[in-house]
């Protein structure tokens, strides 16, 4: 049975907006036709806007049974000690946080996310779930005689979470968690394997100053938090270089990397990492900034150079909420020169290009099912989001 959906604007985002599109898919989700405007009976009407299924390209789903257990706005160091101290949870406890973030995404209208896993709390809710995962095996290894050992983990990790579902297969690589935790040996037996497999990365980048003063001169609150949780400093030497510089010569040239957060990115480090591999993806996850920093990065210089961004919502330790809407919000407040259409485009093909996904997700095309997310109370005038404006899944 053939369904029809409408709305003030559908945004197929691989076209420009459509006022009073139509939208017709079979039982299955799948787009028969994006046309304009029909008075056709069976059309069923949405006031504000109609844009494809959202794609979340960085979280931490394991994470979710530390909903508000973490003080806002005392800095990364802190967060990251806070984590160490009380990540651990009852089983039954993560188990019913994770099932509980997983459904909670999908009744916003997410349809695949880009998750982060350092171990396999979260394999048994991704089998299960109605979204798309690319799961991400985080490893760290700050001691250069520790890689064979932690990249062998990282790998053993892989191995359990494609055993985990028999459904269908499951997209996962290993990656390194951040410039400051993953030694030049890591990250050099992760980009061989990831150049191997032509698998996308992801990381952690510059999230605070520390991380480049780490690298500049070895000082900061990173290394003595390295020190006080017992880790061996002495061999690391500094490069001089600020820390993207520093790991770019260690990545792959040519495979998908998204750096996540870049809150401390300049104009010039961009264009570096552009000439080094021109298939880099910028990640921002604006409330999980606010919510540990309290500082955002400069989102609209990404944009001014036309990179390719994404946006995630980081985890439940880090945000009040799994919301994608809320992070748009945040993004279009805070930089208001930067058009819905835009951000539409960072929150649903970006992600799906980045993740592999845009066969099926990602744009409203025929033959395409990307599912179909209702956004209401928008104001149409400005074509701006409101404090109101709510996200539902319509397929």
């Amino acid at each position: 049975m053939l369904r029809k959906f409408s709305a003030d604007y559908v945004f197929p985002v691989s076209s420009p907006p459509i006022k009073n599109g139509v939208v017709t898919t079979d039982e299955k989700g799948v787009i028969i036709s994006v046309s304009a405007p029909s008075k056709e009976k069976e059309t069923e009407y949405y006031s504000g806007i109609i844009i494809p299924g959202i794609i979340n390209a960085h979280c931490h789903l394991e994470l979710s049974h530390l909903k508000g257990s973490i003080p806002e706005h005392r800095g990364l160091d802190e967060f990251i000690m806070h984590i160490e101290a009380i990540r651990k949870g009852g089983d039954e406890e993560m188990s019913a946080a994770i099932n509980s973030a997983d459904e909670e995404m999908f009744r916003e209208g997410i349809v695949a996310v880009g998750d982060i896993s350092n171990k396999r709390d979260s394999f048994s809710a991704k089998a299960k779930s109605k979204i798309l995962y690319h799961t991400f095996l985080e490893v760290f290894g700050f001691h250069p005689s520790r890689a064979d050992e932690v990249f062998s983990r990282g790998l053993s990790l892989k191995k359990e979470l494609e055993q985990s579902s028999s459904k269908f297969k499951v997209q996962s690589s290993v990656t390194p968690h951040a410039p400051y935790s993953a030694t030049a040996e890591l990250l050099n037996k992760i980009c061989e394997h990831a150049e191997e497999n032509n698998s996308v990365l992801t990381i952690h980048n510059q999230e605070t100053e520390d991380e480049n003063n780490l690298f500049l001169n070895k000082t900061g609150k990173i290394l003595k938090r390295l020190e006080k949780l017992g880790i061996d400093t002495s061999l690391f030497k500094p490069t001089g270089k600020k820390s993207l510089a520093s790991v770019l010569p260690h990545l792959p040239k040519k495979n998908k990397i998204q750096f996540v957060h870049n809150t401390f990115t300049t104009s010039e480090e961009i264009d570096e990492a552009f000439l080094y591999n021109p298939n880099l993806f910028w990640c921002f996850c604006p409330n999980a900034n606010l919510y540990i920093e309290n500082r955002l990065p400069d989102i609209k210089m990404f944009y001014n150079k036309k990179l390719k961004c994404t946006i995630g919502t980081d985890s439940l330790a880090s945000n009040h909420q799994l919301s994608m809407l809320e992070e748009m919000k945040t993004i279009q407040n805070n930089f208001p020169e930067i058009p819905l259409e835009e951000i539409i485009r960072w929150a649903t093909l970006n992600g799906a290009e980045l993740l592999g996904f845009n066969n099926s997700l990602g744009t409203i095309e025929k033959n395409k099912t990307p599912g179909l997310v209702h956004i209401s109370n928008v104001d149409l005038k400005t074509m701006r989001l409101t404090k109101e404006s709510k996200a539902t899944r319509l397929i």
